[in-house]
């Protein structure tokens, strides 16, 4: 260890050290490097972290403590407000650079500005890297200057670019700065308690850097070719759920990026990499609309009839709402903290359109829940089921769950996985059993209302409703 003036490392969402621009940049001063993290609650507003990235973070964190100790370095774990912590160690290591990886979020944007202004009063500069995106915000622009509003011109325009550059190796060795007293990070309390609620996402993910490398490789080794194939039926091990790695940064979206390149072209391999870029799209939105996460791009949105109904949304968040591919995407997400991409556009669909309940009510519950949670990309997916953001499926279109089921779950091993109590009915009715025959029911052990409930809502009804209330605002705008 050395006393001497170190380089500052501000970790945010890229918790890894390869293809990390900020900690390359870091480095290459030539001084010792001070990894920092700062958990600061207040910076987010309204979006704190949820309990399930939580769990994440603690886990992602120990990951990194460890990885950064292999290349003899550490980490200073620490409380509060970012501003105030980051210009306090910089004035007590009399540190002149601070390198973080920039933030599309507007909360992130402003503690940058906030941050780059008060340690300038201390003699030291900001410089915010490109950490989290496969390009730069403002980069891809369209022809008259402006952002993008539809998802494939903007992917179209990405693609034009030729892609990120190669990723970089994580470095050999990190020189280390000494490091100043640091919070523990059990200290923080980021794990659940009573109830342990978290059995379920401990079974099914390994955080960390090396966890998510694991991961991609297994995936496009063994699913690439297949995934466009497979990744609507969710009863199949088809889609890579490398979506909270990429969340917190564990693995680049340029390193999924050219790892995918490394295997041979294909419908596959093509659905992938349009993948990362409605990622980069959501991204994007969120860069230039700060209000994305809260109000429609729409406007006249603004204006939907919407309808407060919390016994509906109870049923909804946990799983109990009678209708069976609902039910297993509720309590799957529950369970492992994570959802499956076609089951979520149908979940959405039934919370905003046949239950007509706003849209915000969802993102908000998916936000806490999500070990993926990510800010732009929930509030992309949330407006384009609800058909008021950019490049959003029509209102009009409404998913019947029960068609949904029976397409993509045809055999039922989704629903019969996480609804085990309608296990013992035929694949004829698992998707419908308020259809059922009384005898099936019977043979299956379910009672209606008892063993499983009935549909909250009658689905054409809910439908039209829907129309309805869409016409109105259509009508008035």
């Amino acid at each position: 260890m050395t006393s001497a003036p170190p380089a500052i490392l501000l970790f945010r969402n890229d918790l890894r050290l390869a293809d990390h621009a900020a900690l390359q940049a870091a480095i290459d001063t030539g001084q010792p490097v001070l990894p920092v993290f700062i958990l600061d609650d207040a910076a987010p507003g309204p979006w704190k972290l949820g309990g399930a990235s939580r769990w994440w973070l603690h886990h992602s964190l120990a990951a990194l403590q460890q990885s950064l100790k292999q290349k003899g370095a550490d980490m200073q774990l620490r409380r509060g407000d970012t501003v105030t912590i980051i210009s306090d160690i910089a004035a007590k290591t009399k540190a002149t650079d601070v390198f973080t990886g920039g933030l599309v979020d507007p909360w992130s944007r402003t503690t940058d500005q906030t941050a780059a202004e008060a340690l300038g009063q201390h003699g030291a500069k900001l410089h915010r890297m490109r950490t989290t995106t496969l390009f730069n915000p403002d980069a891809v622009r369209n022809k008259t200057g402006g952002p993008y509003g539809v998802y494939t011109p903007f992917a179209n325009a990405c693609l034009a670019l030729g892609g990120p550059k190669p990723p970089s190796p994580a470095p050999a060795t990190i020189r280390a700065a000494a490091l100043p007293d640091s919070d523990t990070l059990h200290s923080w309390n980021l794990l659940p308690t009573k109830p342990d609620w978290a059995a379920g996402l401990r079974e099914t993910w390994t955080p960390g850097e090396h966890g998510a490398m694991q991961r991609a490789e297994d995936f496009l080794q063994h699913s690439l070719a297949r995934y466009d194939a497979l990744r609507d039926h969710p009863g199949e091990d088809g889609t890579s759920m490398l979506s909270p790695h990429l969340h917190f940064g564990e693995i680049s979206a340029a390193q999924l990026w050219h790892l995918a390149h490394r295997h041979p072209a294909g419908k596959g391999r093509e659905t992938f990499i349009r993948e990362l870029l409605w990622r980069e799209f959501c991204a994007n939105l969120l860069w230039h609309n700060p209000a994305f996460p809260d109000s429609p791009l729409k406007p006249e949105f603004a204006a939907m009839p919407w309808r407060d109904d919390k016994p509906a949304l109870t049923a909804w968040q946990k799983g109990m709402t009678g209708v069976p591919i609902i039910d297993a995407g509720m309590r799957q997400l529950w369970q492992i903290g994570w959802m499956h991409n076609r089951v979520r556009m149908i979940v959405a669909s039934f919370l905003i359109k046949h239950l007509m309940i706003p849209w915000q009510e969802g993102e908000a519950w998916f936000w806490d829940t999500l070990v993926d949670a990510d800010l732009a990309s929930n509030a992309g997916n949330w407006q384009w089921v609800a058909g008021c953001g950019a490049d959003a499926a029509p209102y009009f279109r409404i998913f019947n769950p029960v068609l949904q089921g029976l397409k993509f779950d045809p055999d039922g091993d989704y629903v019969r996985r996480f609804v085990p109590e309608l296990a013992a009915l035929d694949a004829r009715h698992i998707h419908a059993p308020r259809d059922a025959p009384v005898e099936a029911l019977a043979r299956a052990g379910i009672t209606l209302g008892q063993t499983y409930p009935h549909p909250i809502v009658d689905l054409a009804e809910g439908r039209a409703r829907a129309l309805d209330a869409y016409n109105r605002i259509r009508s008035a705008a």
